[in-house]
């Protein structure tokens, strides 16, 4: 039976939103169970044509096939993990494709920061494969594998959202993850936005503040012999500034360029934020030969594939110091 909980001021056990409707719910020091609810407000139609984010994870039920020997049915992703977002005037995309339920086994990730209209034919797709019509859907089994299933977050500018997921079986269908497989990769195919090459990146610089006045400020001088200098001042609970100063080899220069272009971090910075707080403020800031600077907030929306590259970065900059 489907229950339906109110705000209760009385009861502070349960403070969902009185829309939401708990499909099932485990008790405590239950051993494993299901948390399903479902938003009762959650449009099943979706009329605006000014979307701004698309981001779908799921995994795929691969069409029964007789035999594994078909090279054709082997080399068919078993997952996908689509990103499209607004970032000014331009879009960044992500796309990640994989086989075996832990995407550790030949996982692509590519991603793009283009010019052009990529949002029509997404508005098109969610309208023709009718993904909002389990909008407002979410189911958490416990104890099941990273992965096994997915989730879908759609966004217009009106305020409308498709938001739903399951982390016990695949969210879409295989065809509907094909298809957006293809509206990807003719999406990559747009003019690519020109971002600064990385090769002419000549400082780097990590700041951290807290509400209590502690903060962290990292400033990593590039040389052009491959190497670098790593300046940085902290402050914690009490008042004293510690200051230290390192040199850092090649290998770890190297692996920051390599960080920054394989997650596209140069492309993150007018990305929509997140509506999550994650406490303390983090930006980084990189610095070109030209004078051209690129300024990135930790509190974008990204995908979670790539969103490690900041902080990898902040622990080359500051933790390893």
């Amino acid at each position: 039976m489907l229950k339906k909980l109110f705000n209760n001021k009385n009861d502070k056990k349960d403070t969902l939103d009185e829309n939401i409707i708990v499909i099932s719910k485990t008790e405590p020091g239950m051993c494993g169970g299901t948390d399903a609810t479902q938003d009762t407000k959650a449009p099943k139609k979706i009329e605006s044509e000014d979307m701004f984010l698309f981001h779908v994870t799921s995994a795929l039920n691969k069409p029964q096939i007789s035999s594994y020997t078909d090279n054709k049915y082997l080399d068919l992703p078993e997952y996908v993990s689509a990103f499209a977002a607004t970032a000014g005037r331009f879009t960044f995309l992500f796309i990640s494709t994989g086989r075996g339920y832990r995407r550790l086994d030949e996982k692509k990730n590519v991603w793009a920061f283009v010019k052009g209209d990529v949002f029509t034919p997404l508005v098109n797709f969610v309208r023709e494969y009718d993904l909002a019509k389990k909008n407002g859907f979410h189911s958490q089994t416990h104890g099941l594998p990273e992965n096994f299933g997915g989730n879908v977050d759609i966004r217009y500018a009106d305020g409308q959202r498709i938001s739903f997921s399951d982390n016990q079986c695949p969210v879409i269908s295989f065809e509907t993850g094909i298809k957006i497989i293809d509206i990807f990769s003719e999406a990559m195919k747009c003019d690519k936005v020109d971002l600064p090459k990385v090769s002419t990146l000549r400082k780097i610089l990590f700041e951290e503040t807290g509400d209590n006045g502690s903060f962290t400020r990292s400033v990593l001088t590039l040389h052009t012999d491959g190497t670098g200098t790593n300046e940085k001042k902290s402050r914690y609970d009490d008042p004293k500034v510690y200051e230290s100063t390192k040199k850092v080899d090649k290998k770890t220069i190297d692996t920051i360029r390599e960080i920054i272009q394989n997650t596209g971090i140069l492309a993150w910075s007018d990305l929509p934020d997140s509506e999550y707080s994650f406490g303390r403020k983090k930006r980084l800031i990189f610095c070109f030969e030209d004078e051209t600077e690129i300024v990135v907030q930790d509190c974008k929306i990204i995908p979670e594939q790539i969103r490690q590259g900041f902080f990898n970065i902040q622990l080359e900059m500051t933790t390893r110091h």
